[in-house]
């Protein structure tokens, strides 16, 4: 049985708000609690320069048994943004309880967010949940990417986690559901429809028009090499794609979710996406 620890631990919190002004989108409004650091928006995209890119920051190390940690995004209509971490997130070794995270998105008429945060890394013994709620209109855009490591594979670790389950769900402002979806990663796995001998698998979303989605999937090439494997579905209710990554290191994958992103970015916004920092 899993314990909560909750109360004697950390309880990172974290509120968003971008919306649109005359000559760009803006971060209008922020709340963060400790450990949970956000300083301000900056505009460094090559491609499009009235993008605020913010980068979720944390002072608290990596995260612990008993952690609580909740973002919220809310776009407001035609405003548009790009969210990441500045590092991975590490998930310490527990002994009884686990760590969580809660994310709330809200995209309102014509707004577009970009949320590829950094990989996650589940130590040996982690206890690591998640869930994402998304709130978009039909006219909006979101991609939402997540990447998940085996562990720390070059200390000997590899799958040697207790517990690793995500959730994303999505629905229109009218109440109307549009997808659920409940990952749970078990250790050590070993059937082909696990894993298949990989290490690090990416997950990512383009919720987007109907129209915009087609196009996408008409323009996308899976890839399988020794590497990398890649492949791309359609979601229920015509409201976007699900993207898959799996690799047996880090770099490969998250190149392959911003070769997706770009894509879909290009055909959304008209923009692809920039090279990525050299030293990301």
């Amino acid at each position: 049985m899993i314990r909560d620890f909750s109360t004697a631990d950390k309880r990172g919190y974290l509120r968003l708000g971008f919306e649109l002004d005359s000559r760009r989108s803006i971060l209008r409004d922020w709340e963060r609690h400790a450990p949970t650091i956000v300083q301000q928006a900056l505009y460094f995209d090559e491609e499009w320069e009235e993008l605020p890119c913010v980068y979720i920051l944390s002072s608290g190390g990596p995260a612990l048994e008993g952690d609580r940690y909740r973002q919220v995004f809310t776009l407001a209509p035609h405003s548009y943004a790009h969210i990441s971490t500045g590092a991975a997130t590490k998930v310490a070794p527990m002994r009884e309880g686990y760590c969580s995270m809660q994310t709330h998105i809200t995209l309102t008429e014509g707004a577009y967010l970009e949320y590829l945060p950094e990989p996650l890394i589940p130590c040996r013994d982690a206890r690591y949940t998640s869930c994402t709620e998304i709130e978009i209109a039909p006219t909006a855009s979101l991609l939402y990417g997540e990447t998940i490591l085996c562990g720390r594979k070059h200390s000997r670790e590899r799958f040697d986690y207790s517990l690793l389950r995500t959730t994303i769900s999505a629905r229109r402002p009218s109440g109307e559901v549009l997808f659920s979806e409940t990952s749970l990663s078990p250790p050590k796995p070993t059937r082909i429809g696990e894993m298949g001998g990989y290490d690090v698998r990416a997950t990512a979303y383009a919720l987007c028009p109907k129209e915009d989605s087609q196009a996408i999937y008409s323009l996308f090439n899976p890839v399988q090499s020794a590497d990398t494997a890649t492949a791309l579905t359609t979601l229920p209710n015509d409201c976007g794609l699900r993207f898959i990554a799996l690799g047996h290191e880090s770099g490969p994958v998250k190149h392959a979710v911003r070769e997706f992103f770009s894509l879909a970015r290009l055909r959304i916004k008209g923009r692809p996406l920039p090279a990525e920092f050299a030293w990301r």
